[in-house]
């Protein structure tokens, strides 16, 4: 499953580190937070590197709808149930403040943009409630936000929320100009170089362990999607979510603006250029990372409702995206522990990181050079308000306990030794050890089925053809190959299954 981002991609390939340097700060992770992070660090005059353990655009931001707008599907609403309206407010901020760097950013560089307005719209009457919610809160925080009852869609649509003038872009297109920017203030990328660890060293620095050698730092930005280090347990503060999209050749005139609905199952919608003209894009059926019965059906149906609604739509590519949802609705940008400014982190943009996301390095680099935005603090890491999120806490660390009771259990349950069919992964007990086998392009791999995190035991994921964990969604490909944190270690391969008689 290839973005269609990623597929003519021009970001050109950047070598591994070379161990040895220290510089003053360390950003680990090449998307759009890590990107912009370490391009204000370098305009601030702060020697900074960029070590990535892929490519950039890797993650997230390779794979997100490029949407950049203020109007959040139902976002407004939730933070307001949970928080003051003042803190609404100061959430809307910090994305104002997100959208305006980077549409100034892009204009500077040459990025291309389309500017359309973004809908939350009811599937059905079911929903109409949502949309009057959100328009009330939307307002309430300062949005120019107008409530429709019609409009053009070839899609069930009922009442939505309208915010016009809002954005979206190619994020590949924007990574490759932060990419050059960032390398043209002599701070270097280092690609293929997957962090391992950060511990103290010698005179108050901090030390990386990577898979090439260590790297000295007196900063730690951790701007990997979850944190990879488990010190202030975010792992257990977020909660990871999958979710599909797709292009598709449609031969009629495709929507101009942007929808996503305001209940489940989602659907997301909006249009891209491309040099052979228009194409659509559709997004939704998200699930928890590793708990879906069966990905590839939840695939597979958001196609079906697109050839429903747009009979011509041939599909050109398919994808899925990896975010991660905070407990209390807020990102978590500021320090990995309390009071400890070394190493810094952000997360949790709730699938919406092109604001959020500049946002974020916008209050690291503040942070960093002493001049924090003021509506930093509604995006703490550490604040009073967390503990109204307990009891969800409790409910999202109930699940992950069941979840690792369970796998346990049915690894248990099941000893033998299957080889899966094509397409198709298996847990089996081995003796006491839970073993993942599949089959992948017509070779069977058999590796461990625990999670190197926190020992969860993996799922099979159809639709990826990768290992999923759904205790706090780190994922390996079909050969153990570690594809997202929190996990930093590769599964342990294991010796190849039987041939068949």
């Amino acid at each position: 499953m290839t973005s269609l981002w990623l597929t003519d991609a021009q970001v050109p390939a950047r070598l591994r580190l070379t161990p040895g340097s220290r510089f003053d700060t360390v950003v680990i992770g090449a998307g759009l937070t890590g990107l912009v992070t370490a391009l204000l660090l370098a305009e601030n005059g702060v020697q900074v590197a960029v070590v990535e353990g892929r490519r950039v655009g890797a993650g997230t931001t390779g794979a997100t709808t490029g949407k950049i707008s203020l109007l959040q599907g139902i976002r407004a609403q939730q933070i307001r149930a949970r928080h003051s309206l003042a803190t609404l407010g100061a959430y809307v901020d910090a994305n104002r403040a997100g959208q305006q760097w980077l549409l100034r950013f892009c204009a500077e560089q040459g990025v291309a943009v389309q500017h359309a307005a973004a809908y939350t719209y009811a599937q059905s009457e079911a929903e109409i409630a949502a949309v009057r919610a959100e328009y009330d809160a939307t307002r309430q925080a300062g949005l120019p936000t107008e409530l429709v009852t019609e409009f053009d869609a070839p899609f069930p649509a009922h009442h939505a929320v309208r915010l016009a003038d809002q954005a979206q872009l190619d994020p590949m297109a924007l990574l490759a100009a932060l990419a050059a920017r960032v390398e043209s203030h002599a701070a270097p990328i280092y690609e293929s170089t997957r962090v391992r660890g950060v511990r103290r060293g010698r005179g108050g620095d901090l030390v990386i362990d990577t898979e090439h050698g260590e790297l000295g730092a007196g900063t730690v930005v951790l701007a990997t999607g979850t944190p990879i280090l488990d010190r202030g347990g975010f792992f257990a503060r977020l909660e990871a979510q999958r979710s599909y999209l797709a292009a598709f050749r449609v031969g009629a005139p495709v929507p101009r603006d942007m929808y996503l609905s305001a209940g489940a199952p989602t659907r997301s919608l909006r249009y891209a250029p491309t040099p052979d003209g228009d194409v659509l894009l559709v997004g939704g059926n998200g699930h928890g990372v590793g708990r879906a019965r069966a990905p590839r059906a939840k695939a597979a149906d958001l196609i079906a409702w697109t050839r429903t609604w747009f009979p011509t739509a041939e599909l050109l590519h398919e994808w899925s995206a990896q975010d991660y949802t905070p407990i209390a609705e807020l990102p978590y940008v500021g320090p990995l522990l309390p009071g400890q400014d070394n190493i810094l982190l952000a997360t949790g943009y709730a699938k919406w990181g092109l604001t959020n996301g500049v946002a974020a390095a916008l209050a690291l680099a503040g942070r960093r050079t002493g001049k924090p935005p003021r509506w930093s603090d509604a995006m703490a890491s550490w604040r009073p308000g967390e503990l109204k999120a307990l009891a969800a806490a409790a409910m999202a660390n109930t699940a992950v306990a069941q979840h690792l009771t369970g796998g346990w259990l049915r690894a248990a349950a099941h000893g033998g030794e299957h080889i899966p069919a094509e397409g198709c992964g298996v847990v089996e007990r081995h003796g006491l050890r839970p073993t993942a086998t599949c089959t992948v392009d017509g070779i069977t791999t058999r590796v461990s089925a625990i999670c190197p995190h926190l020992y969860g035991i993996l799922t099979w994921n159809d639709a990826e053809r990768s290992w999923d964990c759904p205790l706090h969604g780190s994922r390996f490909a079909a050969d153990g190959t570690l594809l997202e944190g929190p996990a930093t270690h590769d599964l342990t391969p294991l010796p190849a299954p039987p041939a068949a008689p």
